[in-house]
């Protein structure tokens, strides 16, 4: 009861707070879903300080209605418009050492061995070579990288 008289009473100052939490705790768990659901409460408060007649359930069904609408034109929105970076291999740990060499520490027997790299140890693939050698990253499959005689 106690939202019910807020939005009664102070409906578009409390659609405003809404939005502010919402968009304040995608702040701090970004994950642009919070995002949308404080941008459809901002435009809530907006049409009920225009129109401050508009009942709390009326209010109420806005707001629902704005937020499936925000939430899908922004998933559209970011699927037309990636976000583009530099770093090609985000969230790829694997994908940042194709192409790099490393001095093998163990030995590949039966195609397989294991490789320290930045404080990681990584599942390696290629051909059978003894401990020493140099190895190119090539590319990976799943989670193992392919290796080669550089």
């Amino acid at each position: 009861m106690f939202v019910i008289d807020l939005l009664q009473d102070h409906g578009h100052w409390t659609w405003a707070s809404i939005g502010l939490v919402l968009i304040l705790l995608e702040v701090a768990a970004p994950g642009a879903f919070f995002l949308w659901i404080g941008i459809a409460a901002g435009v809530t408060a907006l049409l009920v300080a225009v129109l401050p007649d508009l009942g709390w359930k009326l209010q109420l069904v806005i707001f629902a209605v704005l937020s499936v609408v925000s939430t899908l034109l922004g998933r559209r929105y970011f699927r037309w418009r990636p976000i583009l970076t530099s770093h090609s291999g985000l969230n790829q740990r694997g994908a940042d050492l194709v192409g790099r060499q490393y001095v093998l520490q163990q030995a590949i027997t039966n195609g397989t061995s294991r490789l320290k790299t930045g404080g990681t140890t990584w599942q390696i693939e290629g051909p059978d070579l003894a401990a020493g050698v140099t190895v190119r990253v090539v590319g990976l499959r799943g989670i193992n990288l392919i290796v080669e005689k550089a």
